[in-house]
């Protein structure tokens, strides 16, 4: 960095004929300027400038380095340049992931608006339910429901997840409604299960009295969310269903929400990225906004009521 600064003041001394006036650009004086100039021919071995009480002019060796030098600090400036308006105007490959449902359902339909807003970055999003490393996959954000594992990168609360305990209507006139949790042993219970072999469940609950606990059990278990809640519509049983998944299925009356009494612990929404140091334009306009398309509570639960 010692030598940037002394070719800088060389082109400047050439450029300005007079070690002072290039010391007022550069904010040093004559005298530093002359040193460093000085010191700077002795390390290459050749006379640059030749130096009279009047006047400041090259030598032929002092000439051709001008020429070689002065474009490569142009190019180093339009670089900084380039590089400071990335940090303010957001540009720009932006790689995101999320879970396969919830991305499907709540980030890629959103990307043309946010396109729109920033012209000047392209969005490469990958879908996925697993956990990858984001630094690994070369990823700059990873939207995730739950709190994260990695304490070493940021995790930035976008908004709630609220669960509901559902069940649609067909299902309920056939089994009836229940009316406390101990009532859902005798009902059919749809299990989400990473392995798709559970045959029963605790599911807990926040109740009036302080934490309930049951054990439940089902004849269908699966691995993916989505189906879960296509199973509960169909009429199969009674599941545990984040709103943002089935937020639909409970506006227009395909799914019923119960035990308004019985909360089911909260999750959120985070937006995970490796650093706040020196985060990318591009990555704070995106978290900025899903954080305020989502909103608190999101859009997905307005016009649902809240248990």
């Amino acid at each position: 960095m010692e030598k940037l600064g002394d070719l800088q003041l060389f082109c400047a001394a050439v450029e300005a004929g007079s070690l002072v006036a290039a010391g007022e650009r550069l904010g040093a004086s004559g005298a530093v300027v002359s040193k460093r100039l000085m010191k700077l021919e002795a390390s290459l071995g050749v006379r640059l400038l030749q130096r009279t009480t009047r006047r400041l002019s090259t030598t032929p060796e002092g000439e051709a380095y001008y020429r070689r030098v002065r474009p490569l600090l142009d190019e180093l400036a339009a670089a900084d340049a380039e590089l400071a308006a990335g940090r303010l105007a957001p540009s720009g490959v932006l790689r995101v992931t999320a879970s396969a449902s919830f991305g499907r359902r709540h980030v890629a339909g959103h990307l043309p608006a946010f396109l729109a807003r920033y012209p000047q970055v392209d969005v490469q999003l990958t879908l996925t339910d697993t956990v990858l490393n984001l630094v690994d996959a070369g990823l700059d954000v990873a939207i995730r429901i739950g709190r994260p594992d990695e304490a070493s990168w940021v995790a930035r609360r976008l908004c709630p997840s609220r669960r509901v305990l559902v069940a649609s209507s067909d299902y309920l006139a056939r089994r009836g409604v229940p009316v406390s949790p101990a009532d859902l042993a005798d009902h059919d219970c749809l299990l989400l299960d990473a392995a798709a072999g559970a045959r029963s469940q605790t599911w807990r609950f926040d109740g009036p009295d302080g934490p309930v606990a049951v054990k439940v059990a089902g004849r269908f278990s699966c691995n993916y969310g989505e189906a879960i809640g296509e199973a509960c519509i169909a009429g199969g049983g009674v599941a545990i269903k984040a709103v943002w998944d089935v937020g639909g299925a409970l506006a227009d009356g395909r799914l019923v929400a119960l035990l308004p009494d019985y909360a089911l612990p909260a999750q959120q929404v985070y937006a995970l990225y490796p650093s706040r140091r020196q985060l990318p334009a591009k990555v704070r306009a995106f978290v900025d906004f899903l954080s305020e398309l989502y909103g608190d509570p999101p859009y997905w639960e307005r016009g649902i009521g809240q248990q």
